[in-house]
């Protein structure tokens, strides 16, 4: 069992920085990959950025690729997405998802646990 909590959304100015954190519950955190995925009202959920257990893995969406970095502390069981060169169609709800042996990073149900979400606000 593992419970994931986002923390680090906000307001930012288009252009702004956001880092966000999802920490996570749990002895065998290290073994899941991590997801990241943002809602806006009226549209569908969809894939971000997600990480495999050893941090070894990246994939983005491209639509913030070059923009958003995610990273992982084992350590500190906890997933970080840092959100550079912010744009106003960034805005949503952010969620951090685990899963494990996920072959397809990029699929929402292929992840287990969901946090409860963060919002991200850009102003333009």
């Amino acid at each position: 069992q593992v419970q994931l909590v986002e923390s680090g959304g906000g307001l930012v100015q288009a252009g702004g920085s956001l880092r966000l954190s999802c920490a996570a519950s749990g002895r065998t955190f290290s073994r899941y990959a991590i997801g990241w995925f943002r809602q806006a009202p009226g549209k569908e959920r969809e894939f971000v950025a997600a990480i495999t257990w050893s941090g070894s893995g990246r994939a983005y969406t491209e639509s913030v690729k070059g923009r958003f970095t995610i990273s992982r502390d084992n350590a500190k069981n906890t997933v970080y997405l840092q959100m550079n060169s912010l744009k106003p169609e960034d805005t949503a709800a952010y969620y951090c998802a685990a899963g494990l042996n996920i072959l397809t990073l990029s699929r929402s149900s292929a992840y287990d646990y969901w946090g409860p979400g963060t919002q991200v606000t850009v102003s333009s």
